[in-house]
């Protein structure tokens, strides 16, 4: 997640939090690393049904192996989140085999505009845009409608604290996590007459192979772990939106309380870089 994160309560997890011990079926996406893996591991336990989804085919299998050995039934989906129509349809179709009463959408992108680069590319702030904002609101929405006719569920959207910040070395990156920032406040208030609990959780910077391309300190560094709990903790408090570390909700009131004209002129002195893309794609596999 990124370095720089309000309409409903705001609180950090406690670092005992654990997953609730009544069974459950749950949907996890970007399950094959970081914040998704350690989510489905903590929810591994005999009873529970896991569906997880990923990019990466090998290491989501070896997630799912874990989670058996932990006792959970488990079943696995290699999919491409920044195809919004397929990720519709696989997901109707695993809820008509699991009928999901939790969904937690944890995979993402980031990017940023490098130090050798004038301007973002188009065809990154177009994924990103895709795979951050779009099709996790699309799929909010998809749960939300067979949720609704169950009595009701839980969705949780991973944004970042980057969606509070104005970055202009990650305007794509910042942006589309402002987005569904938004969304998640609205759809929280749409949906909750119907029984769906809608919460954003919104972390600083996580050790995962996503931030490890960034060149340079990331303060406050949290591990997929602690991440996970405090997402655990999120959805068992129906908490709107949960910023963390601590450090991070203080500089979002900074931010807050800053007249825009001297904000514009600190952001606008601040630079990044990251470690080059890979080939294919914006991003590790998910």
């Amino acid at each position: 997640m990124f370095p720089f994160s309000c309409f409903s309560s705001i609180r950090t997890a406690g670092g005992t939090s654990q997953p609730p011990t009544k069974p459950i079926r749950i949907l996890i996406t970007g399950a094959s690393g970081g914040i998704g893996k350690a989510l489905a591991c903590d929810y591994a336990r005999p009873g529970n049904t896991l569906v997880l989804w990923g990019r990466n085919s090998g290491r989501l299998q070896d997630v799912a192996q874990l989670c058996r050995e932990r006792g959970a039934s488990v079943l696995t989906r290699e999919i491409d989140l920044s195809d919004g129509h397929a990720a519709i349809t696989a997901f109707r179709a695993d809820d008509d085999t699991s009928q999901f009463d939790t969904v937690i959408l944890c995979a993402g992108l980031s990017d940023m505009k490098t130090a050798s680069e004038k301007t973002e590319r188009a065809e990154t702030v177009l994924e990103l845009g895709l795979v951050n904002y779009a099709v996790p609101s699309a799929l909010t929405m998809a749960a939300a409608d067979r949720m609704q006719e169950r009595g009701g569920g839980k969705i949780a959207l991973i944004g970042s604290v980057a969606a509070y910040h104005d970055l202009p070395f990650a305007a794509g990156y910042g942006g589309s996590k402002a987005g569904l920032t938004r969304f998640a406040s609205s759809a929280r208030i749409a949906l909750a007459p119907l029984g769906v609990d809608v919460v954003l959780i919104a972390p600083g910077f996580v050790d995962t192979a996503m931030s490890r391309r960034i060149i340079g300190p990331r303060p406050f560094l949290v591990t997929p772990e602690a991440a996970s709990r405090h997402i655990i903790a999120a959805l068992a408090r129906n908490t709107g939106e949960t910023i963390f570390p601590w450090p991070f909700r203080i500089l979002r009131m900074i931010d807050r309380l800053t007249p825009s004209v001297i904000r514009t002129a600190i952001m606008s002195r601040i630079t990044a870089d990251q470690k080059p893309r890979q080939p294919s794609s914006t991003r590790p596999a998910s």
